[in-house]
């Protein structure tokens, strides 16, 4: 199926990006650790090659814990520190401890020279709707990003105090040009982070079936009280919609209804911890 969109605001904002990094001392991206590959925008690692990058991977009491701790040694490297992290219990000690680990080597050289490096400042980036307003949110205690649970939410960029250790840059959150493979579109659009009102979300419930069987069975049946031996994702798809009720006048199917219970399911975890992206 086609996915497309129109990101008007990418251009700038990767511009902005660019320019405003040279006021940072290392960026944080924030990855969505149920697809921590369609989750990384490409452009950011072109952007900011220079600088070394805390990866925080987000959502992560929503993903699968043995697929967390694998992508966490995947993700690791000499210029990269990766933490898991849930933005809905924040944890300003655990940023602050692996943003100083991370720059520890520049924190020495400034010593060296008799300068005690009591602050970082960092650039923070991120898809749409990867949680990067929800995380600065918690690190800082009140509502000074917008949060939505709809991607393109924040518009400009904003320097936030969290105390005196670590300032932070938030950015808006940015898609790329062209997704090389379909099954990325495809992520994005399963997590949210391409907006539903532009998407043929029937079709997209069809293929995100397919996904969940491919991973585990189990996982819709569980959840929905349903067999799916030897069933098509559309059979599966109208037995969830009687389940739940998703039924039109003369019992027709409202499949619009029944493929936005099963996204908002597992958007919010009803079906269990899911990494759709895997080792």
């Amino acid at each position: 199926m086609n996915i497309n969109w129109f990101p008007g605001h990418m251009k700038k904002t990767v511009e902005e990006i660019e320019k405003k990094s040279k006021l940072t001392d290392f960026y944080i991206e924030i990855v969505d650790a149920r697809i921590p590959i369609s989750s990384r925008n490409p452009l950011i690692g072109e952007i900011l090659k220079d600088k070394k990058s805390l990866i925080i991977l987000n959502k992560s009491d929503l993903s699968d814990p043995v697929q967390n701790e694998k992508w966490i040694k995947k993700l690791s490297s000499q210029n990269s520190n990766v933490i898991l992290y849930d933005s809905t219990k924040p944890n300003v000690k655990k940023i602050e401890k692996a943003s100083f680990d991370l720059l520890k080597d520049m924190v020495d050289k400034y010593e060296d020279k008799g300068i005690k490096l009591n602050t970082l400042r960092a650039m923070i980036v991120g898809i749409p709707n990867s949680g990067k307003s929800t995380f600065i949110n918690g690190l800082i205690g009140k509502k000074v990003a917008k949060v939505g649970n709809k991607p393109g939410i924040t518009k400009t960029n904003q320097w936030i105090k969290i105390n005196n250790k670590l300032h932070l840059l938030d950015t808006p959150g940015i898609l790329w040009h062209k997704f090389e493979k379909e099954e990325t579109a495809l992520s994005l659009a399963y997590t949210g982070a391409i907006r539903d009102e532009i998407l043929d979300v029937e079709s997209l419930a069809l293929k995100f079936i397919e996904k969940l069987i491919e991973i585990d069975p189990k996982i819709l049946e569980d959840r929905y009280k349903i067999e799916t031996d030897s069933k098509k994702p559309l059979e599966i798809l109208e037995e969830i919609a009687l389940k739940r009720g998703a039924i039109l006048k003369n019992n027709i199917i409202d499949y619009s209804k029944v493929a936005n219970i099963i996204f908002d399911d597992f958007r919010k975890g009803k079906l269990g911890r899911i990494t759709l992206e895997t080792l």
